[in-house]
């Protein structure tokens, strides 16, 4: 919804600010009236007509006439049916180069994935009133700038791909914890835009590392709780979206794919396995530590050393790593020391990762653990 005002209004502040209007106003009315006959299509034309209404009492109509040129829309009177395209228009709108790669990622995760600021912070590792001023920053530069609100001519695409896959595994990751609406939505896009860049390498390897993970949703939780990788129940593994995945993962490799995507799609497909090969996966995470230089990566790689060789060697790595305020890198420590028999330290790294873990099942799994202790 948000996609299709923007394509609009041309203007990210006030597209949101008619979204949140029009279901403001569906909340009161649709209790009292009923639903209308396509609420889809009711919300947007009820957001576009409050929109047009601010522009005129801002006094602004004249200069932004351009806005609505098109027929006006009568509530409960537009297609509920949206251009294939809006939310990689969207996307590429927020990923332009002429915003900093931080900035792309994060304005893109707030207006398309819908992410808190707080939220977005914890992604960034940023305290929140720091990512507050870069969305605010991102949106006056689109603005001021006139960024268009489109997918860019083929021969721009390549410049802005790397920002685009971030956003979307970041949306996906957001979603992998929990909001599988999230996840879907990555998907969605990670489809489309296989679509749109049929020999991009690392767009096919993003789809297929989407799909391996997911493929293993329905075993990641039981009850509301989280279960470990070695704990799950492999039958509830959707066969169809992991064969999926591999074909994705086949495609990017036939494209001479060796970026960090098709790295972590290969891993993803090793854990899909049984048994696991750890050894192989802690060298793939071992190259794509080289790729990336990224401590979070070398994290991974310790969980798949102490798996391969014993808790001795992850922790030893994992120590190596500056990461204090990371709550996976306080689980993953005081799962060692657990293993290692080092109960008070353990305890101490398990509270840790509490204070950093927002409440839902990986809280309530990392309490479970230290009461075990």
């Amino acid at each position: 919804m948000v996609a299709n005002l923007v394509g609009f209004l041309g203007d990210l502040d006030l597209a949101e600010e008619a979204a949140q209007e029009a279901f403001a106003i569906a909340a009161e009315r649709w209790p009292r009236d009923g639903l209308p006959a396509s609420p889809g299509a009711w919300l947007t034309a009820t957001a576009r007509n409050r929109a047009i209404d601010r522009i005129r009492r801002e006094r602004t109509f004249a200069r932004k006439a351009h806005l609505i040129a098109t027929p006006g829309a009568v509530e409960d009177e537009v297609d509920e049916t949206t251009f294939p395209d809006e939310r990689l228009e969207l996307l590429f709108t927020c990923c332009h180069p002429a915003l900093s790669l931080e900035a792309q990622v994060a304005l893109t995760l707030r207006t398309l994935g819908g992410l808190r600021t707080d939220e977005i912070a914890r992604a960034f590792l940023v305290p929140e009133a720091t990512m507050a001023q870069r969305l605010v920053r991102a949106k006056n530069k689109i603005r001021t700038a006139g960024i268009p609100f489109r997918v860019p001519p083929a021969e721009l695409l390549p410049e802005r791909l790397g920002a685009v896959l971030a956003v979307v595994y970041l949306i996906f990751n957001e979603g992998y914890g929990g909001r599988h609406d999230l996840a879907a939505e990555a998907l969605r896009l990670g489809s489309a835009l296989a679509q749109l860049m049929p020999d991009e390498a690392e767009v096919h390897a993003l789809l297929a590392l989407m799909l391996l993970h997911d493929a293993r949703r329905d075993a990641r939780f039981a009850g509301g709780e989280l279960v470990l990788l070695a704990d799950q129940d492999r039958s509830l593994y959707d066969i169809a979206k992991v064969a999926a995945g591999r074909d994705s993962l086949a495609r990017s490799l036939a494209l001479r794919g060796r970026g960090p995507y098709v790295l972590q799609a290969a891993i993803a497909s090793l854990h899909a396995d049984e048994p696991t090969d750890w050894a192989e996966i802690a060298a793939l995470y071992g190259e794509l530590a080289r790729l990336t230089a990224s401590p979070v990566v070398e994290l991974n790689r310790a969980v798949a050393v102490a798996e391969a060789g014993g808790a001795g060697a992850g922790l030893e790595i994992v120590d190596s790593l500056d990461l204090a305020d990371y709550r996976y890198f306080h689980s993953t420590r005081g799962e060692l020391l657990r293993r290692l028999g080092r109960g008070g330290e353990a305890r101490d790294a398990f509270e840790r990762a509490i204070e950093l873990t927002p409440e839902g099942a990986e809280r309530r799994f990392l309490e479970r653990r230290l009461e075990d202790l």
